[in-house]
């Protein structure tokens, strides 16, 4: 007897950006709120599996793959976060969507701090993930920079990419005790190498510092950030001092959980939203 998949719940769109073509999964309850979902670098909207079966009774869930990733064209230069946020607006206009609860992870986590400032008018929310608004470290630029150069050499994804991702996503306790995670970040090496080069290029080496935008939030948009333990990209500090920034947002961190929390992670990630979501319905 043949299984469901979630994937064949959903439909996937096409829809022409000033990104180019941005690929985009959606389905769930057509007349609920709108859910959309941002994934990490070297991740697709498949990622958030766990959100679409858990969030889809309620919301209409739209999952991006982000520029460069996935199904949407590939990434030929640098771009920024505000580029990513014209290029949800006009995902949002081509899918009639006036506002939507913005979730992201690490890249995603990242957009869903600044659309809210650049597009106040439409966020009805915004959950960020394992993310940050600081410059990158002089570590961290020298990684990405090394690892970014490497894989511009390349057509195909090299198998060290998967170790590179490995050591990012996951912490001591996936490490020792989630096998299904781990073998999860072998999803990497179906990416396109030179997209991946630029990406990291764009979000991560060329990354501003984005506290003072943040600061411009209108207080009545409601933002949860949260933060994984074991998260070695991001530590905890450095993501509490982005929810800082933010009037009225909420932080949490979520403990034994490392870089990709919503998929390393799913339940109490989704539970945090649950539990936000129910804050904010009885706040308005």
């Amino acid at each position: 007897m043949a299984t469901t998949s979630w994937l064949d719940d959903v439909t996937e769109k096409l829809i022409p950006t000033s990104l180019g073509l941005i690929n985009v999964r959606a389905g769930g309850r057509a007349d609920g709120p709108a859910m959309v979902c941002w994934p990490s670098l070297m991740m697709d909207g498949t990622m958030w599996r766990y959100q679409y079966e858990h969030f889809a009774s309620t919301h209409r869930m739209v999952l991006i793959d982000s520029p460069g990733h996935g199904k949407s064209d590939a990434l030929r230069k640098i771009i920024d976060l505000k580029d990513c946020a014209d290029a949800l607006v006009e995902v949002l206009d081509a899918l009639d969507i006036d506002k939507c609860v913005l979730v992201g992870n690490s890249w995603g986590g990242m957009l869903a701090g600044v659309f809210p400032a650049y597009y106040p008018e439409r966020t009805a929310a915004a959950v960020g993930i394992n993310c940050t608004a600081s410059l990158p470290t002089m570590f961290e630029s020298i990684w990405a920079t090394g690892l970014a150069t490497y894989l511009s050499l390349h057509a195909k994804m090299p198998p060290l990419a998967a170790k590179a991702a490995r050591g990012a996503f996951a912490g001591p306790t996936a490490e020792a005790s989630n096998p299904e995670f781990l073998e999860f970040t072998n999803f990497v090496l179906g990416d396109d190498p030179k997209s991946v080069a630029w990406a990291l290029r764009s979000i991560l080496i060329g990354r501003k510092d984005e506290h003072r935008r943040l600061a411009t939030i209108p207080a009545d948009i409601p933002v949860l950030i949260i933060a994984g333990e074991e998260d070695s990209q991001f530590p905890v500090h450095v993501v509490r001092k982005m929810a800082d920034a933010i009037k009225g947002s909420t932080f949490r961190v979520l403990l034994h959980t490392g870089h990709l929390a919503a998929r390393e992670n799913p339940a109490e990630v989704n539970a945090e939203i649950d539990a936000f979501l129910t804050d904010v319905a009885t706040a308005a």
